[in-house]
């Protein structure tokens, strides 16, 4: 009996290999039949082509983890050459390779030319994920993960973001989540240590730069909050004592009292943008960055900062 895989259901273990070789005989079955029920990629490679050797390997890897949400099919040009000729004769651009084309639904749905790097073929393969409704295992995990987040279960969170991060060194989504978890069970240092240990490109991407912004705040806020007293004090005596409002802003802030940290702050940008090069501006952008920009005081904040710069 064949096994039908579908794209929103992870492959079971011992399923079928999605990765295979196909030919032109059977390039109507493997492909335009098979994209019927589930997604696939159409690798056109050649024994001489050096890219190929590095494309396909990041294909195979890629397509694997999708659990069999997503098949592979591998044709040797050179042994092809009547269905390349064919499918040129369609349109499909195959005077160069590696060539590679997402069939779904018996149509030609992306398709790109050249050797990408991993990361690329991956986020290729999850939007044509998404054109078939479904997502990648990696994604159905982010959100269990998420979910005990939020139910405050981090250990629970911290186990799957950590067997996550060990698949997928590159998802950045999985270790800025592994990382909250450690602070969220008192283990900051830990966290600072592993975000520091992340190779460039990991340390640039947003996800990692929000939580090191959180860590960074909680840190100041700690100092700030045994404080909170003499900031009051000062503001009380001068209004315009702005440094002392921005260090209120960042102790309310780390008492979890975010509307009132970036009203502070917006009080203080109203009285005196430029003050200390705009630090009142440039804390609240740390604020968005550490809440996420989706977070409901700070889109209240970015509504409150808009009116104060373009008035």
């Amino acid at each position: 009996m064949d096994v039908i895989l579908d794209p929103n259901q992870p492959n079971t273990p011992g399923g079928p290999d999605p990765v295979m070789d196909g030919d032109q005989k059977t390039f109507m079955q493997d492909v335009i039949e098979a994209s019927r029920q589930v997604p696939v990629l159409v690798d056109f490679w050649a024994t001489w082509c050096g890219p190929c050797k590095t494309l396909t390997p990041a294909l195979e890897k890629v397509v694997r983890a999708a659990g069999g949400r997503v098949r592979l099919v591998k044709i040797d040009i050179d042994k092809n050459r009547q269905l390349v000729q064919q499918l040129t004769q369609m349109g499909l651009p195959l005077q160069s390779v590696p060539t590679v084309a997402a069939f779904w639904q018996g149509q030609i749905a992306d398709l790109f030319q050249g050797a990408l790097p991993e990361s690329d073929v991956k986020k290729f393969i999850e939007n044509l994920l998404k054109v078939a409704g479904g997502q990648m295992p990696s994604e159905d995990l982010l959100g269990e993960a998420k979910e005990l987040f939020e139910n405050k279960d981090f250990s629970g969170a911290l186990e799957i973001y950590a067997a996550l991060a060990q698949q997928e060194p590159e998802n950045a989504e999985a270790i800025a989540g592994l990382a909250r978890c450690l602070v969220a069970l008192d283990e900051e240092e830990q966290a600072k240590e592993m975000l520091d240990n992340l190779d460039a490109k990991l340390q640039a991407a947003p996800e990692i730069s929000a939580v090191r912004a959180q860590i960074e705040l909680a840190e100041a806020g700690r100092i700030a909050q045994s404080k909170f007293g003499i900031f009051e004090e000062r503001l009380a005596q001068d209004p315009d004592d702005h440094e002392a409002r921005i260090e209120l802003a960042v102790a309310l802030n780390a008492a979890e009292k975010r509307a009132e940290a970036a009203q502070a702050l917006l009080e203080a940008i109203k009285r005196d943008r430029a003050w200390n090069e705009e630090a009142a501006r440039k804390q609240l952008l740390k604020f968005f960055e550490a809440w996420g920009f989706d977070d409901p005081a700070a889109r209240a904040a970015r509504r409150g900062l808009s009116a104060l710069l373009f008035r």
